[in-house]
């Protein structure tokens, strides 16, 4: 009997494919955040002391605190000296992936015999490398933004980003890629939101008051259909913003984060996707034609990870 290695042979087809026509133009875009790091305050290694950042580091918006790197004392050599450090970081900070263990489904939302549960480690190649079917609604964005001089308001009636406002990723959108969707496929979104990703201010415009734009509930359910349909299963979802959820699906039908919203993580990460979030320049895949491009999610392997940032790449033919 033959044993295969599933893990190597998904990296081996995936460097075939890549170097089949070595006279086509290859660009690879990275569409990764650098991480902010700040010197931790002098009596908790864990909380940052923003006023000593490291390099041009800013504060981003996010769920969980600024990360800390702590300088270790220098390695003196007689030729130089190495220099390293210390960090302490949230898992979902910056661009990151959601493993499918970052959400863990009460009995009654399930919706899949086994769900899939693991941890960030235990993804292979396979569910981190794929196809990309790119969505831009960016322009759509744009004219919402443009209806308050280019600035989000957290009131819908000035900027409206909710699932029915037509300025979020809804099941029309999904329909028009929809020939596309093949198994181990990332759904890539360009919504332009990313240009708020440094506001970390109390009324960030990145978080808006969860009015921002991500896949409605009609869009998940959409993709859902489509992957049932087909017999076929997607890797997952990319996002340049906050969360792949829409902010009117984060806060639910009673307007609270800690009630029944979040439906693309209660619905989507038991069936297996995981979720690159807090994506940067992503409107760089525009000009790329449908199956031009793959995927790499380069994320940490940590050990019961239930997320973990990832320098997240996509390589495409022109």
């Amino acid at each position: 009997m033959i044993s295969i290695n599933r893990t190597a042979t998904a990296a081996a087809l995936l460097c075939v494919c890549w170097s089949a026509n070595a006279a086509a133009e290859r660009v690879v875009y990275d569409l990764t955040h650098a991480i902010p790091t700040f010197a931790p305050s002098a009596d908790n290694l864990t909380q940052p002391d923003l006023g000593q950042p490291f390099k041009d580091s800013t504060p981003v918006a996010g769920f969980g605190p600024q990360a800390t790197r702590a300088a270790i004392p220098n390695f003196d050599t007689s030729s130089g000296f190495f220099q390293w450090g210390k960090i302490v970081i949230d898992e979902h900070y910056g661009t990151h992936v959601d493993s499918t263990h970052h959400f863990v489904n009460t009995p009654e939302t399930l919706d899949v015999d086994k769900p899939d549960a693991r941890t960030i480690e235990q993804y292979t190649t396979a569910d981190l490398i794929g196809p990309v079917v790119f969505i831009d609604i960016g322009a759509r964005v744009a004219a919402e933004l443009a209806k308050n001089g280019g600035k989000p308001s957290p009131d819908p009636k000035v900027t409206d980003f909710s699932n029915a406002g037509g300025a979020t990723v809804g099941a029309d959108d999904i329909a028009a890629i929809a020939d596309q969707i093949t198994d181990r496929a990332w759904i890539v979104v360009h919504s332009g939101w990313d240009q708020f990703y440094h506001d970390a201010s109390e009324t960030s415009a990145y978080i808006n008051g969860f009015n921002f734009p991500g896949f409605s509930q009609a869009a998940i359910d959409k993709l859902i259909a489509i992957e049932k349909e087909r017999g076929v299963r997607l890797n997952g979802l990319v996002m340049d913003n906050l969360s792949i959820d829409s902010g009117q699906n984060g806060l639910g039908s009673k307007g609270d984060i800690h009630g029944d919203g979040w439906y693309a993580h209660v619905h989507g990460l038991q069936r297996g996707w995981k979720f690159v979030e807090n994506a940067a320049a992503v409107g760089q895949l525009a000009g790329a034609k449908p199956g031009d491009c793959e995927l790499v999610v380069g994320a940490i392997k940590l050990t019961g990870g239930s997320g973990a940032p990832a320098r997240v790449l996509a390589l495409c033919q022109r």
